[in-house]
């Protein structure tokens, strides 16, 4: 027999590691590089950009298009290892369980 009481706990237990781990996300931070490292973006793991830095040489009016290219390409890495990490953290939570097809983290 199913003892709905236990699972309902359990479902509350694994709703609070959830909820704790979505609170972490947002101390997780992440570099995007772009340019061989001519453009960094940080952002934490749920997706908040905290700072972008430019090297230097880049900065010129001729290479204007070149630049915001970059630093679209290191947001884009930032972001995508942010859902990396944010994955990881979700299956230390979950013991290993992968998500259902199309939940995406965070939520």
């Amino acid at each position: 027999m199913v003892d709905i009481g236990n699972m309902m706990k359990q479902a509350q237990q694994l709703q609070k590691k959830i909820a704790d781990a979505q609170e972490k996300l947002v101390s997780i931070e992440v570099e995007g590089v772009s340019g061989g490292g001519l453009v960094k973006v940080v952002s934490t793991a749920k997706g908040e950009i905290k700072k972008i830095t430019i090297d230097e040489s880049i900065l010129k009016p001729e290479e204007k298009e070149i630049t915001e290219d970059l630093i679209v390409a290191a947001i884009n890495d930032a972001k995508q290892k942010g859902e990396t990490a944010a994955q990881e953290e979700m299956k230390n939570v979950t013991g290993g369980l992968p998500l259902p097809p199309g939940m995406k983290l965070p939520f």
